[in-house]
């Protein structure tokens, strides 16, 4: 591979460009137009299935030409629709096989584009095929985000390589609101998948508090570093975090253990409470255990767990200022609006100064956790997404799993949750139980405040408008929050901003 605006390649037999395939449906996205180019037996019709397969995670799927039907669509993970141009007589066809609609909608794989390369998108990715000696080479064209697509798939193909599974098969896992997308790797004969977790270096984004970028102020990692450090100290202390196989730092690439693919929630998106209060239990469990602020990760880095402090937890309330407000009223916050919720969470982070504080997670909920059945105690527990921990007060962790953002959390659940957690610290030794019911309001507001801010960011900011209907949730389980006697100071304040009960 070459770094210039090519990307040429050697494929020594059919399984390299069956290789060569499942590395680009783990790029192309929804828009992209790849012309397939090359002579008759070039290895087109190859590439193309082996896309196709790929994306429907499905080795056995019926590929047929489309060679007299001109066009054959697939609806999968995204919309596919795979064109053969030979037999077209005008290129003014192409707009009556609906290649505009697909090409709005999914991904248009073309072979044969020279027939209709007047109608193709500037801004195609091309790739060619041509014999050379025993196999192929292939030569790969595109630009700007499409090639840094392609670029990057490729050196997770080449990481892979010197990590001893140069034929692994690779598959899309997830990808989520985050930085980070994960990958499916079956090693060749191997009885087990592995992860793979693509932690691409992004920018820091301008400064939106106190000078600095989001990420900066919120703690949130910026590298592989805090990740590796985390799960190797829970797994010291008996917990289920992955185990870490291989990791380019620089390049931000990790193959990690599969840990299970059962979650806690049924068929339904219903919570199972019994896997919430084995959850509960494990959190109970880890709160009982010291952690070290700095982990040492290798003989040059060692890991600082960030305080979970005032800057931080100012800033993200603030969400509620910056967004949900004007979203909810049409008109943003006064000045003296602003100067007094920022005051009063100023007084609510001092009555944290003698809350129990350790390890927590940060983000202990529905998505990140797995349900390991077979396992003993706390192993049945599966931990991950764990990257941005903190030090802080404990009763965070338990704010995010008993009031899950994306779940409803009935009211009977609810009690049953805290009844159980609060049983289990009863029984340890110095446990303040006060002290810790008043540290999860406050706790619990801060997160849903910040949920509050953030669903709407997602909406206006990042198009992302499916995050909304978690928000009468998050106002609900605000209003739980707001009935600690600690509280009514932030109580009287979101009654007069409009948030709050009469939301609920």
């Amino acid at each position: 591979m070459t770094t210039s605006d090519a990307i040429s390649l050697f494929l020594k037999d059919e399984a390299a460009t069956i290789r060569l395939g499942e590395d680009l449906a783990l790029a192309l996205k929804a828009g992209d137009c790849l012309a397939l180019s090359g002579d008759l037996g070039a290895g087109k019709s190859s590439l193309a299935r082996a896309i196709l397969r790929a994306m429907a995670d499905d080795e056995g799927l019926e590929v047929p030409s489309p060679t007299f039907t001109l066009v054959q669509s697939y609806d999968l993970r995204i919309p596919v629709s795979h064109f053969d141009l030979y037999r077209l007589g005008d290129p003014s066809e192409l707009t009556e096989l609906g290649f505009d609609e697909a090409l709005q909608n999914g991904i248009c794989l073309v072979e044969w584009p020279e027939m209709a390369a007047s109608e193709l998108p500037t801004d195609r990715i091309t790739l060619t095929l041509a014999h050379e000696g025993n196999g192929r080479r292939a030569t790969i064209a595109a630009q700007g985000a499409q090639a840094l697509r392609i670029h990057r798939v490729l050196a997770i193909r080449n990481f892979l390589d010197k990590a001893g599974y140069p034929d692994a098969k690779r598959r899309f896992l997830t990808g989520d609101a985050s930085l980070r997308a994960y990958e499916a790797i079956y090693p060749e004969n191997a009885e087990r998948r592995i992860i793979l977790m693509d932690w691409r270096p992004h920018p820091e984004g301008p400064p939106v508090y106190d000078g600095k970028p989001y990420p900066k102020v919120a703690h949130l990692a910026q590298d592989a570093y805090p990740f590796v450090a985390i799960a190797d100290a829970l797994r010291e202390r008996g917990f289920a975090a992955p185990e870490i196989y291989k990791v380019d730092y620089e390049q931000g690439i990790l193959l990690i253990e599969d840990l299970g693919t059962e979650g806690v929630l049924d068929d339904q998106g219903r919570p199972i409470a019994e896997r919430y209060r084995q959850s509960v239990a494990c959190l109970a469990h880890l709160h009982s255990m010291q952690f070290p602020q700095d982990i040492p990760v290798s003989a040059t880095h060692t890991h600082h767990i960030p305080d979970f402090d005032r800057k931080a937890i100012k800033m993200e309330v603030q969400l509620v200022l910056d967004w949900h407000i004007a979203w909810k009223r049409g008109t943003a916050p006064s000045d003296a609006e602003r100067n007094e919720y920022l005051a009063i969470w100023d007084a609510l982070i001092d009555e944290l100064a003698t809350a129990e504080k350790n390890l927590l997670l940060r983000d202990f909920h529905s998505p990140n956790i797995i349900w390991r059945p077979r396992e003993p105690g706390i192993k049945r527990i599966g931990l991950i997404d764990f990257q941005d921990a903190m030090i802080g007060p404990t009763a965070y962790d338990l704010a995010s799993i008993v009031q899950d953002a994306r779940v409803t959390i009935e009211p009977d659940l609810f009690r049953q949750l805290m009844d159980d957690y609060l049983t289990l610290r009863r029984a340890q030794a110095g446990f303040d139980e006060a002290g810790f019911i008043k540290a999860w309001a406050i706790m619990s507001a801060q997160r849903n405040c910040k949920l509050a801010g953030l669903w709407v960011r997602l909406l206006q900011r990042d198009g992302k408008p499916g995050y909304l209907k978690h928000m009468p949730r998050t106002l609900a389980y605000l209003n739980v929050a707001l009935e600690h006697e600690t509280l009514a100071p932030l109580r009287d304040w979101c009654t007069r901003a409009g948030i709050g009960q009469s939301e609920s």
